[in-house]
């Protein structure tokens, strides 16, 4: 029988959300119903409010969650009522030419669940990211929900849904960062501290910090960096070359998504290096290169979506070592709140007050 709960809503574009009465439907076939525990605030929530992603309005806001499996649909074997899942936007078809290549982490027709979820009115709802978690229960694929070890906090564990997962992996998997190299991040956020924490997982020996903000930069230091550079009052480049003995780092990683970071980044790598932008940038938004210096470079210049991460492979194993004391995700949560709560977190995060805002259940 479907259920009716309470969720976050964004109705139009720019307005402040709301807290409405949805209907969730029973799983169909490779369907899940998932009660939520935790949910972050993540900046593509905000996005998805300012209609900055698309207008499919209104929107079931929420995606980087985790939670308990309620029920199952037909046809479900890879989760069971009872499990504990980190809810993933990536749930692999397993038969498009990325994942009949073996590179399932590019699956290019990923699949949400077929069903919708309701308002009160029978209005249909857009889940961000087709997961929707700023509610108590939602329906989602079942190959959406990746189950980790239940002793994990929820609250950490549902980071590894989104930001979390694109920094780390933008610094693992997108950059190979490797024992003994250099690696600079700009734009010291929530994903970019998870790039910072993901180079020292990797063994970098130097770890460069950037951003103009201090805070964000004490913070980097206490996740791994070796080294921080306010750019708001030193040019990013030269620093950064001074620091790696006038080359340039071996990997940096932007995850601010502007045009002009890029360019910091393009120019503060060593020749040879690895540019990996994370940052999310605007439809509006060019750059312009000097062609000879994209080629006299070398070198790579790479896009990580959603931190090149294949949720089955890459979330148990950071569980794994969260659980172990090696990779604090609790770092992440600056601080808990109530469903009714999100639209001042949102505040907080224009703000630069938070690395995440989490939603209890």
């Amino acid at each position: 029988m479907a259920q009716q709960v309470q969720g976050v809503i964004a109705r139009a574009k720019g307005e402040p959300v709301r807290i409405e009465t949805i209907t969730v439907p029973d799983p169909g076939p490779g369907e899940a119903v998932v009660k939520v525990q935790a949910c972050g605030v993540c900046h593509t929530d905000l996005h998805y409010r300012e209609g900055s992603i698309n207008d499919d309005f209104p929107f079931l806001l929420g995606h980087e969650a985790a939670g308990v499996v309620e029920s199952v649909g037909e046809g479900v074997t890879e989760v069971a009522p009872g499990d504990f899942v980190i809810l993933n936007w990536r749930a692999v078809c397993g038969q498009c030419r990325a994942c009949l290549r073996g590179r399932p982490q590019y699956c290019f027709d990923t699949h949400n669940a077929r069903q919708k979820m309701t308002l009160a009115d029978g209005t249909e709802l857009s889940p961000a990211l087709g997961i929707g978690a700023f509610a108590e229960k939602t329906l989602v694929a079942a190959g959406q929900c990746t189950k980790v070890d239940p002793d994990a906090s929820p609250a950490a564990a549902g980071l590894l849904g989104c930001g979390v997962m694109a920094g780390i992996g933008a610094a693992l998997n997108t950059g190979n960062v490797g024992r003994g190299d250099s690696v600079a991040v700009i734009g010291c956020g929530g994903v970019g501290n998870a790039a910072v924490m993901g180079a020292r997982l990797a063994g970098a020996a130097k770890i460069i910090a950037v951003d103009i903000d201090d805070k964000k930069l004490e913070t980097a230091k206490v996740l791994g960096a070796t080294h921080t550079v306010n750019s708001r009052s030193s040019d990013p480049v030269e620093a950064v070359r001074e620091l790696t003995g006038g080359y340039g780092a071996d990997v940096v990683i932007e995850a601010v998504g502007r045009p002009e970071t890029y360019e910091q980044a393009f120019y503060a790598r060593d020749l040879a290096g690895t540019v990996v932008l994370v940052g999310v940038p605007t439809p509006d938004m060019r750059i312009e290169l000097p062609l000879l210096d994209v080629f006299g470079r070398g070198g790579a210049l790479k896009s990580s979506w959603y931190g090149d991460c294949l949720p089955s492979r890459d979330f148990p194993m950071l569980i794994d070592l969260h659980r172990q004391g090696r990779l604090d995700l609790d770092a992440f949560v600056t601080e808990t709140i109530a469903l009714e709560d999100v639209e001042k977190a949102f505040e907080r995060m224009r703000h630069g007050d938070v690395l995440r805002s989490v939603v209890m259940f």
